[in-house]
């Protein structure tokens, strides 16, 4: 059993990298996207009182301060508050908030798993009485980030699926794979939570399980610990057929699409890749388009 764990551990985080990275692969390959144009822009300097650069005359021909850092940052700010949610349905943002800081502390959980696990291959101790402080920062963190995962997201995925019932603005665009995640979730989520309450109050079984895996050195772990890390395996594995990967293209619909208003200059990388697209082929037809021609020939 410990060598199909194991295994089926290795292949989870292979498949998610790998599938991860060909969907950003594909999603960056896209044609262009059309511009946004809603200013105020948040790298702008004139962002603070709602101008924008088009204030200035020849304002494509002038060197821009794009002030990235505000944009990365006002993205954290929202990815830990979802403040836009809070504003509009303060009922739905009560199961969608703890949902999603369990999600993102049950990844960070098993990451932080894996760090520790390298330290005491080092040969550093992970624990709260450990003589190196970096083994304590683990130990703690590790326990923390998994506690609160459990608790929260346990509790944000038995609102949402309420929500997700009884509000029929909700329900009507509620898909049958989105109730599956939130079920598969609510799971993974109490299989954790059980398996550190009745079991592993430390969380010690993970870190000795990523141990065994760095050296090939496979151990066995409890009933309730080995559920867990079954179905915490299985649902890495399922996470790239959900929505989940907005967690990652959020940024790029910000940086690249919401924000995005670089000039399109004469000659320039923009021009290229915009002339490129007109050579596409039409698939589709109507009274004012003909199947089988190029953009630039329609």
């Amino acid at each position: 059993m410990e060598i199909f764990i194991a295994i089926l551990t290795y292949f989870a985080y292979i498949f998610i990298v790998v599938a991860y990275t060909v969907k950003i692969v594909k999603y960056l390959k896209l044609p262009i996207h059309l511009r946004w144009e809603l200013y105020p822009v948040i790298h702008e300097d004139a962002y603070h009182y709602g101008g924008s650069c088009f204030e200035n005359t020849n304002w494509w021909e002038k060197p821009r301060k794009i002030r990235n850092i505000k944009g990365f940052l006002w993205l954290l700010k929202d990815y830990f508050t979802l403040h836009d949610y809070l504003k509009q349905n303060l009922f739905y943002w009560l199961g969608l908030y703890p949902w999603h800081i369990g999600f993102i502390s049950i990844i960070t959980f098993h990451i932080l798993c894996f760090f520790g696990a390298l330290f005491m291959v080092s040969g550093i101790s992970i624990s709260h009485n450990s003589q190196d402080i970096i083994g304590i920062i683990i130990y703690y963190a590790i326990l923390f980030t998994g506690v609160l995962s459990f608790i929260l997201g346990a509790i944000g995925s038995i609102i949402i699926l309420i929500n997700r019932v009884i509000d029929k603005n909700l329900k009507t665009y509620a898909s049958p794979l989105q109730f599956l995640t939130y079920i598969f979730t609510l799971i993974v989520f109490l299989s954790g939570l059980y398996s550190w309450y009745y079991v592993d109050p430390k969380l010690e079984e993970y870190r000795e399980f990523w141990v065994g895996l760095l050296t090939f050195n496979f151990i066995g772990v409890e009933t309730a610990t080995m559920v867990h890390i079954i179905l915490f395996d299985l649902f890495l594995i399922y996470l790239p057929f959900t929505r989940s990967l907005h967690y990652i293209t959020r940024f790029f619909a910000f940086f690249l699409i919401r924000w995005d208003d670089k000039p399109n200059i004469r000659g320039g990388d923009m021009e290229k890749r915009i002339a490129g697209q007109f050579e596409n082929r039409i698939n589709w037809s109507g009274p004012h388009i003909i199947t089988g021609k190029s953009w630039r020939e329609q």
